[in-house]
């Protein structure tokens, strides 16, 4: 294989996407355990998305989050274990439960907060914000590749 190989350009890409999610996922980790935070890689994905809305109905999170239904009640259940969030009836369609931050969960996220910035200001340094449109706007495309097959 050639530097000129799409394909193999696309597999090191990728596999440079997938290293760079796992680094990421250790930072948050390491923090959680820093700060006896009990709460893994996955439940603060569930989080993240609550803090940006709350009151999200459980199919949404688990399209927000790529998880599968099974792996989001678990989720949830250990989640509202922690007194993080709690369900509720949608009012709109009572088979639907919306999912709602608590208090607890709610101080978590100023908590938590400050280390997301402090990890995306570290992945972000030497890129410029038009740099990274462009990144984006290429895994955007490939993410519509593989949706489409």
């Amino acid at each position: 294989m050639t530097d000129t190989d799409p394909t193999e350009a696309t597999r090191r890409f990728v596999h440079a996407l997938l290293e760079l999610r796992d680094y990421l996922r250790q930072f948050m980790q390491k923090k959680f355990r820093a700060h006896n935070i009990d709460l893994t890689y996955e439940m603060h994905q569930i989080m993240a998305s609550l803090w940006k809305k709350d009151g999200v109905n459980q199919q949404d999170l688990a399209n927000l989050t790529l998880k599968d239904k099974a792996s989001m009640t678990y989720l949830i259940d250990n989640l509202t274990k922690r007194e993080l969030v709690f369900r509720k009836e949608d009012p709109r369609d009572r088979r639907n439960k919306l999912v709602y931050l608590t208090p607890k969960g709610k101080r978590l996220g100023h908590k938590v907060e400050p280390w997301v910035n402090e990890l995306f200001e570290i992945v972000a340094t030497g890129f410029k914000p038009a740099d990274m449109e462009h990144y984006t706007r290429i895994v955007e495309e490939m993410r519509d590749n593989i949706r489409r097959e």
